[in-house]
């Protein structure tokens, strides 16, 4: 017989939790790295880096998560490269977020008026400050919204990362449903967890896009 659902089977959901958030922070903070970096490179005049970044972009968007843990933990695997498996899910979450991220910021710095580059340059700013300090900072406003967006769809992905033996919430919430054979019950309650984790970022983000909408309209 299985055990009961307790305080003991809620904190190791809580445990599992714990290393959702990690993964998802992880991958956040290493993607908005990269993700800055690929975008700076789909915007620059260089053909060579436009065309290196469209086809890295082109790759983890076109590809699913899924195949992409599973290549990054088994292909290196077999080459003699063997890594824990919360360094391999690390490394595909974090690549998979700068290709999104990137390609997010691409477009917002692209949405901007041509007077602000113009008259960045008429006052003499070289590239990096000319980014640094008009730019980037009205580009990462606009894309605000859908960066929350992307969070959000970022933590719910981390469920995947069972396919390598990591064990997050999802895969928290698997074992102890078999422990306890109460699927129902434990599945309710990691999706409630899901819920208060991801809910409030969704209504932050609305609450800002309604924010910029209101301010563009002025």
């Amino acid at each position: 017989m299985g055990t009961t659902f307790g305080l003991g089977e809620l904190g190791f959901l809580i445990q599992g939790l714990k290393w959702t958030v990690l993964l998802a922070a992880i991958a956040f903070v290493g993607g908005g790295i990269g993700g800055l970096g690929v975008a700076l490179a789909r915007t620059s005049t260089s053909r060579a880096l436009r065309r290196i970044t469209g086809g890295y972009i082109a790759l983890f968007q076109g590809t699913p998560l899924l195949m992409q843990l599973f290549v990054i933990y088994y292909g290196l695997g077999l080459i003699g490269l063997t890594l824990p498996a919360w360094v391999a899910v690390a490394i595909a979450f974090t690549l998979h977020a700068s290709a999104f991220l990137g390609e997010i910021w691409r477009g917002s710095i692209e949405a901007l008026p041509k007077g602000q580059f113009e008259a960045a340059k008429a006052l003499g700013l070289h590239y990096v400050p000319r980014m640094r300090d008009v730019i980037l900072p009205q580009a990462l406003r606009i894309a605000l919204p859908a960066t929350i967006g992307f969070l959000v769809q970022l933590i719910k992905g981390t469920s995947l990362a069972a396919i390598v033996g990591f064990i997050e919430l999802a895969r928290a919430g698997q074992i102890v449903s078999n422990q306890t054979y109460e699927p129902l019950l434990v599945f309710s309650v990691v999706g409630a967890i899901y819920f208060a984790l991801c809910w409030p970022l969704s209504l932050y983000g609305m609450r800002v896009e309604s924010r910029i909408a209101s301010t563009t309209a002025r």
